[in-house]
């Protein structure tokens, strides 16, 4: 297990280089990251390559068995490279270019960032093939983070249209036929007349705008794969990471796609930030953590924890003593298997003088020093439990371009779909039930339950799959907005929604209608539920039952015949079809119902406290109690400090 810090000794005078590894080593660190944002330090001018600096970094690092992982420094350009190449930098939606000077600013279909990031990362694996004591290698940096994702520049347009003419092999007839281009007289004759969906008066084709969803994610994956192919055809076994940032479900890039060319997928967590009055609730956290573990179905890495306050321009919330560390430890229970710190010490100079790192800029030790301390001294003990894999009886499973597709049009003002993903997560978090937050290409052997929120776009093979897991005995939940879309973001001609799962669920949407509240209209229960009142809103579809039992109708005039929730058994499975955004309450009464009827554990616990087993039937296995409140509390008999986490050994 690596524990550590983010590292930048070129931001310092190199004569502090012996008494920071000291300290780190001290501290408990046996990890450095370094060099990820260093490319003028490795190439000063063109074609002249020097790692004198980062060799004696290495060099003492070996001195005290501090493994590092060494990264690829193209997220940021040197400025001789942005001078000499102009048009590598990418553009804005309204032709301005982005200034040198930030980081993420190249266009990433730039013929110039692949030349010259190849030949600096050609030099660099081949310089530091052989050295032991890089244990992985970090390709580039959050890709698609703050707005990075979206360029708009002629070579991006051009290379747009390359990807239609390949995707309709040549013919801008069949383009025609499927975007419906007879609307609004859009007819192409060449793929060379193709705009980019800027902005213009109303708004561009949705089938238009999927696809540049569709290219935009593919032109950042093939960056990250191009770096990971030219790292393995000089070092084949070398350990490749990426460092992706949070709000992946929000991106114009499948980070489950980013992820298929590393070993291992890494995260930068942030439970607060600049500007953010209080931390992400708890769930969210959690939620994220999970996220990023399904990327690749496995554990993974944390290369940015926080220990004090954050913020570029604006400082942030200041954890409160034992909170980070508390983040630390919830990072571990879900699936994080090795843990850095951003940063060592904040930093003097430069953009990110208010990124607060474990020591200030002031270099003096304080608590934050001997917080990280204490939990670099305690993790080991835990190593075989926190690295085993994690099982979980439910999947929770998105789509990216469903995802973007609401992007595209949101149907309700007030619909964003992570957020109704993350409700229906935290009724499962409230009870310590683990779920797996699955890209929709994933297997669903072995869940008990699969949750499939807005899932607009029907894909054939997807359905199949669906299909199949409800057949062998598996309990499915889906949601309003299912089976709206063709794979091409059109509607269905002449079929009834959801289309491909009316039979499946018994019910068919008559009509829908968007809500401007998220408590819109009371839902009254029945069957089980009778004598029970919730609320929804959102969106709602008005179902009809064909073959289905009524768990809640609409309780509003007009409305109160059709059906808000149902269940359908099929087999050995069952299939619950929610026709609205649920207020919390019903949702979590709901879920409590499927997880009884699925006889998954539940573990009772006090509002903001996480319990968490970890370990397999053989070998260690403990149960954390991590309390996210900033009061004393007690859980199944053990008492908790504020911000505190508590870990039992348990028998195997």
């Amino acid at each position: 297990m690596l524990l550590g810090v983010d590292y930048y000794p070129e931001q310092w005078d190199a004569a502090c280089m012996d008494s920071d590894m000291d300290t780190i080593r001290e501290m408990g660190g046996n990890a450095i990251r370094i060099a990820e944002f260093s490319w003028h330090l490795m190439e000063p001018v063109e074609g002249r390559y020097d790692f004198a600096f980062f060799d004696r970094v290495i060099a003492k690092a070996k001195e005290r068995n501090l493994n590092v992982i060494l990264g690829t420094p193209t997220a940021a350009i040197p400025a001789w490279l942005a001078k000499k190449h102009p048009d590598i930098l990418s553009q804005s939606e309204n032709g301005q270019p982005r200034s040198f000077g930030g980081r993420h600013v190249c266009c990433y279909n730039s013929p110039a960032l692949y030349s010259y990031s190849e030949k600096l990362i050609r030099a660099m694996a081949s310089h530091y093939k052989d050295e032991t004591q890089v244990i992985a290698w970090q390709i580039d940096n959050e890709i698609g983070h703050e707005g990075s994702d979206l360029c708009w520049c002629p070579q991006c347009r051009g290379a747009f249209r390359h990807f239609l003419r390949e995707k309709f092999q040549g013919d801008v007839g069949r383009l025609n036929n499927v975007y419906g281009t007879a609307f609004w007289s859009q007819e192409y004759n060449d793929f060379d007349e193709i705009p980019l969906p800027a902005s213009t008066i109303t708004t561009h084709n949705p089938v238009l705008r999927l696809d540049w969803e569709r290219f935009r994610s593919k032109s950042l994956c093939d960056f990250l794969k191009f770096q990971a192919r030219v790292i393995r055809e000089i070092h084949p076994r070398a350990t490749i990471i990426h460092d992706f940032p949070g709000g992946g479900l929000d991106k114009h890039v499948d980070y489950a796609q980013a992820a298929k060319c590393l070993d291992v997928a890494a995260y930068n967590n942030y439970p607060v930030w600049g500007g953010q009055k209080a931390p992400l609730p708890p769930h969210e956290i959690a939620f994220g953590l999970d996220y990023i573990r399904g990327l690749k179905g496995k554990n993974f890495w944390i290369t940015e924890a926080i220990m004090g306050a954050q913020g570029h321009d604006i400082t942030g919330y200041l954890p409160r003593p034992g909170q980070a560390k508390l983040w630390s430890w919830q990072s571990l229970a879900h699936g994080c298997e090795s843990l850095l710190y951003f940063r060592y010490r904040g930093a003097a100079k430069g953009a990110e003088q208010f990124c607060y790192g474990i020591m200030d800029a002031d270099n003096r030790r304080g608590r934050k020093f001997y917080e990280v301390q204490s939990f670099f001294r305690e993790v080991p003990h835990y190593a075989q439990a926190l690295e085993a894999p994690i099982h979980s009886d439910v999947a929770l499973v998105y789509d990216f371009d469903s995802l973007a597709s609401f992007r595209i049009q949101r149907q309700s003002l007030l619909l964003e779909c992570p957020g109704e993903m993350k409700k229906l997560y935290k009724a499962f978090h409230d009870v310590n039930v683990p779920v797996d937050i699955l890209p929709a290409e994933a297997d669903f052997t072995g869940y008990k339950v699969v949750i499939l929120p807005q899932l607009t776009i029907l894909k054939p093979d997807f359905q199949s799959k669906v299909e199949r897991f409800v057949r062998e005995g598996g309990t499915l939940v889906l949601t309003f907005r299912t089976g709206v879309k063709d794979p091409d973001n059109n509607l269905f001609f002449g079929k009834v929604l959801p289309v491909g799962y009316t039979g499946l669920a018994g019910v068919t949407v008559t009509e829908t209608e968007s809500l401007q509240e998220a408590k819109a209209f009371p839902v009254v229960g029945q069957g089980p539920f009778a004598g029970t009142q919730g609320q929804g809103g959102v969106f709602r579809d008005l179902l009809e039952v064909q073959d289905a039992e009524i768990l809640y109708r609409y309780g509003d005039p007009f409305y109160a015949g059709f059906a808000a929730v149902t269940q359908r058994r099929e087999g050995t499975g069952m299939v619950y079809y929610l026709g609205c955004s649920l207020d919390e309450d019903t949702t979590a009464e709901l879920m409590k119902r499927i997880l009884a009827d699925c006889r998954i554990k539940t573990v009772p616990s006090p509002e903001g406290v996480e319990v968490v087993t970890r370990g397999g039937m053989t070998g260690q296995k403990i149960r954390m109690f991590m309390n996210h409140n900033a009061f004393e509390t007690e859980a199944l008999g053990v008492k908790l400090p504020p911000y505190g986490c508590v870990i039992e050994t348990l028998s195997t």
